[in-house]
């Protein structure tokens, strides 16, 4: 069986800084980089936060803005602008999809005809907004940053039991998990990407992947290692742009790099199941032992511990079987330093 290829996401999120050229050339750099898919964020202001809201510490060093409104208003991008990115990606032949952050936008990117949805990290309590979107029937990613484990399996049982009242298939793939943390930039101390593990663990049987803040494709390539089968990680055109995001972004060319590394780990991860394989046949019969004659030894001999030894090549009877071999009778005669096969002996294996 051949290993599961990794789905590539190039989180663009806001980083189109509510233009939608500036979405477009993402788009762009996201299919030149070689990921599967390119995402962004459906969002209206007022949706999302009240007109006081501070901005977080990050977005408020990374921006200067002190009102988390008037930052977010900035960031949208209008439904023309969806419309336009979403044709431009189908014509260049990369997957668009994209977060809501309310039910009005779970609608909008259905118009649309996307073919996933993205839940994201601090929308995992928002329980009108998870069932409204596992009530679509798409598959859906949902982000678990700043989440305990039982507020996931509280998100996950929401999730589930929509489709469980609907009629819909309860079983995943249609749900996958996204180990995250929720930092702009992660710090390396903080990534815990052994909860990947944890989430694989906790949920038989449902993809497990990993949402990147970190700076570097080192987080990225780890979690594929420890199972992830999912990757998103942000892209800008230029990390120098003003908002929130464009700092802890990886630029296209950071991008294509850690693009072009998982799909050389990808095939090295294998199955997972503990056999040979088959480059190895050759070094197995030369690099093992077998049970060999020490002398010249006639047809009827009786074997005794002086007349075996254990030498290579590994193309004769195996080493535990040494013991078995004493006192065993052979049907022809053997020359020395040769590696003994069954149907040598009487009564053959």
């Amino acid at each position: 069986m051949k290993a599961q290829r990794v789905f590539v996401i190039a989180e663009a999120g806001v980083n189109h800084n509510g233009d939608p050229q500036l979405a477009i050339a993402l788009a762009d750099a996201a299919r030149a980089a070689g990921a599967d898919a390119v995402k962004f964020q459906t969002f209206r202001a007022e949706d999302v936060v009240t007109a006081s809201a501070p901005t977080a510490d990050y977005q408020r060093t990374n921006t200067g803005a002190t009102s988390q409104f008037e930052m977010v208003k900035a960031l949208e991008l209008s439904d023309e602008g969806h419309r336009q990115v979403a044709a431009h990606c189908a014509r260049i032949g990369i997957e668009f999809f994209s977060t809501p952050f309310s039910v009005h936008a779970v609608d909008q990117l259905v118009a649309l005809g996307v073919r996933r949805i993205k839940l994201p990290s601090g929308e995992l309590t928002h329980r009108q907004l998870l069932e409204k979107a596992a009530s679509t029937g798409l598959p859906l990613l949902l982000s678990s940053g700043m989440a305990t484990l039982d507020e996931v399996r509280t998100a996950v049982g929401w999730i589930q039991g929509v489709w469980a009242r609907s009629g819909a298939p309860k079983a995943q793939p249609a749900l996958a998990l996204l180990h995250c943390t929720s930092a702009y930039p992660a710090p390396a101390e903080a990534l815990n990407l052994r909860a990947i593990g944890a989430l694989a663990a906790a949920f038989p049987g449902t993809p497990v992947g990993y949402s990147d803040h970190s700076q570097g494709p080192e987080a990225a390539l780890a979690s594929i290692a420890l199972g992830a089968t999912v990757i998103e990680k942000h892209l800008t055109v230029d990390k120098s742009l003003p908002g929130p995001d464009h700092v802890a972004s990886a630029d296209p060319g950071e991008f294509a790099v850690m693009v072009r590394a998982i799909r050389t780990l990808e095939p090295m991860l294998g199955d997972g199941i503990k056999r040979p394989h088959p480059v190895e046949e050759n070094t197995r019969a030369v690099a093992r032992r077998s049970v060999v004659s020490t002398r010249d030894l006639p047809a009827g001999h009786v074997l005794q511990a002086a007349d075996l030894a254990l030498r290579r090549p590994g193309t004769g009877i195996a080493p535990d079987a040494l013991e078995q071999l004493q006192g065993r009778k052979l049907r022809e005669a053997v020359p020395a330093d040769m590696p003994l096969q069954w149907p040598m002996l009487e009564g053959g294996a």
